[in-house]
């Protein structure tokens, strides 16, 4: 998807604002840092707060400035001088989200930056008005039924300063926001583009661009801006579409680079292993970053969730108690605790506390998937695929709220649907090996079972996270009568669980070796099925089986039966 005809050069000076032209190398650090500092400040003064926090962190990452580099504040114009009174009421009036009020005094003035002010106010009123409408409930199950009323006429008056060439970088982000809020992807993804030409610093824009792209091949179109800003943004959208070995690289460069101390590019790093379930070292890159930053809140309820896998009750305790000190009404708080009473199994409080974090802030994707996790752990169906819909309407790349869905829609023992939904589960993570063997049981149950079988292939050759590909396979081979590949898939099984070198208990252990032993009995080779049924008698459930045909090869030895010489099967 290109940008409009209407992009212009990077260099392009807004009134008031210097020339904002990141380079495309990271050459000049010190270049960087008043860079970061001024937009900084720029952000700031417009209410940005979340774009002003990140360039502000990323400045203290590189070596303090000495006084006389220190840039002073950008010059006024004759627009600003004659706002100024009414800028600076609308914005004490602003940060204590007075929206209305802000609007109201800043109506009419002219300078960029009072006008920018005006027209963000009146999109933050409706926003709060509409989540207000939807604070006391899970909110609409149909997309758009509540809506921000302020949209359209937004739309309207920023497509007449856009048309005629009007907007500033901040006005092309906020016109690029309304836009994508009435789903208009295609346009918003071209002014997304536009803001990042014109001010190439602002990360907001970036950040909201990130949302809109659903696939590599979307971003190749994307006429982007030589800066070192989009290296930032290339590792942040790899991370978001699952091309984790493409996004270390990039974090990895921004560090040799001289990012080394930046706590987000550590956070992103972290958040990156997560998402490969590379658990030990997330977990160890999360840590690390606590004790250099231990008031962050950002990222704790990732760090949750792998506290939450690997069942460390204790340190997810000690994390919800620290960050309920810290800040109690954050939504990283909220899932922090909603995520400690689900590894206590208690979920009807763990779902009020995901419900605490959405009443906070409705958009909050972590807390919608993590409350239908909840309600399917309640057997509450219809409220889990409500909450995985939501999630899907915040950001349609959240592969687990697709891969819920199919979860829940296998309860409720409708196949087809729940085929769509690991299908789109699978097209996101193509090497989860999760995704994988849930879609070959669900061709299983609609009775494809050469798909099946490719499935279940599949997700062994990816690496089986759980270790049931084979098995399942070797079921599926069983249940078609091809004992020498149901005996393959059990060998490679057995080999695999001795061999990975972790003391886990394996359901199946019992189930493969009982096989083996009556398939090696049926062929004749006595001393693979002997070995076999000894296996199984350290099995509660195949205990008596293996007794039984030891004793049954001991007679057929008694009585001179001879042992079978062809084998196409390779041997335990």
């Amino acid at each position: 998807m290109a940008a409009s005809p209407s992009v212009v050069p990077v260099a392009l000076t807004t009134p008031g604002v210097p020339i904002l032209s990141a380079s495309g190398d990271f050459s000049n650090l010190r270049e960087i840092k008043k860079q970061l500092l001024l937009i900084a400040g720029l952000t700031r003064e417009r209410g940005l707060l979340h774009s002003s926090k990140w360039s502000a962190e990323l400045a203290f990452s590189l070596p303090a400035l000495p006084l006389v580099e220190l840039q002073p504040p950008p010059p006024m114009t004759e627009e600003d001088a004659q706002d100024m009174d009414a800028y600076t009421l609308a914005k004490a009036y602003f940060d204590v989200k007075e929206y209305d009020r802000a609007a109201h005094f800043l109506h009419g003035c002219n300078s960029k930056k009072a006008y920018f002010l005006y027209m963000y106010s009146r999109y933050l009123s409706g926003e709060k008005k509409k989540d207000d409408e939807t604070v006391d409930s899970l909110g609409p199950l149909e997309k758009g039924q509540v809506k921000n009323e302020a949209l359209r006429e937004l739309r309207v008056e920023l497509s007449k300063k856009h048309q005629a060439r009007e907007l500033d970088g901040f006005g092309l982000y906020l016109y690029g926001v309304v836009l994508r809020k009435l789903d208009l992807v295609k346009e918003a993804i071209d002014v997304f583009v536009e803001a990042t030409h014109v001010l190439p610093l602002h990360w907001g824009a970036w950040l909201e661009l990130c949302n809109l792209i659903t696939d590599k091949e979307m971003l190749k179109f994307l006429s982007l801006p030589d800066t070192w800003m989009k290296e930032f943004f290339l590792a942040h959208i790899y991370t978001e579409l699952q091309l984790i070995e493409e996004a270390l690289q990039k974090y990895q460069n921004l560090i040799d680079v001289g990012f080394s101390k930046s706590s987000y590019i550590v956070s992103q790093i972290a958040v990156a292993y997560h998402n490969i379930r590379d658990i030990d070292k997330a977990l160890s890159i999360f840590n690390e970053l606590r004790k250099q930053d231990p008031y962050r809140i950002e990222n704790m309820d990732t760090f949750s969730n792998l506290l939450y896998v690997r069942s460390m009750k204790s340190e997810l305790s000690y994390l919800a108690h620290n960050l309920c000190e810290i800040d109690k009404y954050r939504v990283e708080t909220c899932c922090v605790i909603g995520n400690y009473y689900s590894l206590r199994s208690q979920h009807e409080k763990a779902a009020l506390y995901f419900q605490r974090a959405l009443k906070l802030n409705p958009r909050y994707l972590g807390a919608w998937t993590l409350m239908g996790h909840e309600y399917m752990e309640m057997k509450n169906t219809s409220a889990a695929i409500q909450a995985y819909r939501h999630a899907i309407e915040v950001n349609k790349r959240d592969y687990r709220a697709w891969y819920g869905l199919g979860q829940t829609y296998e309860i409720l023992k409708m196949p087809f649907y729940c085929l769509y939904y690991y299908r789109r589960a699978h097209q996101l993570r193509p090497n989860d090996s999760r995704m994988l063997v849930a879609l070959g049981e669900c061709y299983e149950k609609l009775n494809q079972l050469v798909e099946a079988k490719k499935c279940y292939w599949r997700a062994y050759a990816v690496g089986d996270v759980e270790k049931m590909a084979l098995v399942k396979l070797a079921k599926l081979h069983e249940q078609l009568t091809e004992s020498e590949q149901a005996a393959q898939c059990y060998i490679k099984y057995i080999q695999d669980i001795y061999t990975c070198g972790e003391i886990v208990e394996h359901l199946e252990e019992s189930t493969a070796f009982r096989y083996l032993a009556q398939y090696y009995f049926k062929c004749k080779l006595w001393d693979e099925a002997s070995t076999c049924a000894q296996k199984c008698c350290a099995f509660n459930d195949t205990r008596e089986e293996g007794k039984a045909l030891l004793r049954q090869i001991l007679q057929l030895r008694n009585q001179g039966e001879t042992p079978s010489t062809e084998m196409p099967v390779k041997k335990v």
